[in-house]
Formats: structure tokens, C-alpha cells, sequence
């Protein structure tokens, strides 16, 4: 399928089913023991209460079918890089079959509107290990973690000058 075939729209709490089964999919790829996915799998699912913080987007191929999912809030100063308001991205995640055909580059380009669109200074993300490749793609650069106890170690951060036009 080719990616301009996909449509991102705002996500809506009647998607949630189909979100959350995106999401399992997508970590169950993940390079992570079995059991530790199947334990921290439900803090990656999205709830109603979710959808009252955060903004999220939808990317659904030619039959309407969900099959990738993109979300972020303000993220909290205390995680951005010093003097600078950014979006946290909680994450994207593209269903299985359809890695690599550059969906998430859809939704990537999808947050880095909103950060425009809301005046921050970038974007900011905190990857799952096996996602770190995809956010340097992406003109994303590794924080510092000055703080281990406090800081997740594998920050990404992309300021609203390096944003794509």
C-alpha cells in the first residue's frame, strides 16, 4: 500500500478499540521478554480519561481501518530541555504489517504541526529502546540525562527550527 493512501484525522474515543489493538500489536514487536510486555502492556493503552489531556491522531488505510496511532500533551518543564515549552509525544505506533511504508513518518509529521500550532519550542520524546533509530531519523537529538534518577534515559528532542515546513 502506498503511503499516500493513508489518511491522519484526530483521533476520537470511539476509536479506542481499534487504537489499543494497534498499540498491543505494535509493542508485542517490541525486543522485550514476553512476560514483560504482557506486564506493562496495559499502561500503553489509551482510556477515555486519556482522550480529555492528550491530542491524538489516526492514520486509517483506503478501507477506513485504523492502523496507526499518535499522541501528545504538553509536556511538563521539568522534562524539557531549560527555558523551553515543548510537546511530549507519548509515542507512535503503527500496526505490524504496515512498519516501513512510512506511516509513522506520517504521524511524526502530524505532532511536529501541533507544535506549530501551539507555539512551543519543539518536540520532545521519551523512546521505547527499539524506536530510537526512527526519532533520529527524524532529526531528533539524543538530551543529556543530567539527572539518572529523575531523567528517562532515552530522550529525544527536536527544536521547532528543525521542524519540517
Amino acid at each position: 500500500m502506498s503511503p499516500l493512501s493513508i489518511i491522519v484525522r484526530p483521533a476520537t474515543t470511539t476509536d479506542l478499540d481499534a487504537i489499543n489493538r494497534v498499540i498491543e500489536a505494535a509493542v508485542m514487536t517490541w525486543k522485550l521478554p514476553e512476560r514483560v510486555k504482557r506486564l506493562f502492556l496495559s499502561s500503553y493503552r489509551y482510556t477515555v480519561l486519556d482522550f480529555k489531556h492528550l491530542e491524538a491522531v489516526v492514520a486509517e488505510d483506503e478501507q477506513k481501518k485504523i492502523i496507526g496511532i499518535a499522541a501528545w500533551e504538553r509536556a511538563d518543564a521539568k522534562d524539557s530541555p531549560t527555558g523551553h515549552t515543548a510537546l511530549l509525544l507519548h509515542g507512535i505506533y503503527v500496526e505490524p504489517s504496515h512498519h516501513h511504508q512510512g506511516i509513522g513518518r506520517q504521524l511524526f509529521s502530524a505532532a511536529e504541526v501541533a507544535v506549530r500550532n501551539q507555539q512551543c519550542d519543539g518536540l520532545l520524546v521519551k523512546a521505547q529502546e527499539d524506536a530510537k533509530g526512527f526519532f533520529i531519523s527524524q532529526g531528533m537529538c539524543s538530551l543529556q540525562v543530567e539527572d539518572p534518577s529523575r531523567q528517562y534515559a532515552n530522550r529525544f528532542w527536536k527544536g521547532i527550527d528543525q521542524l519540517t515546513r
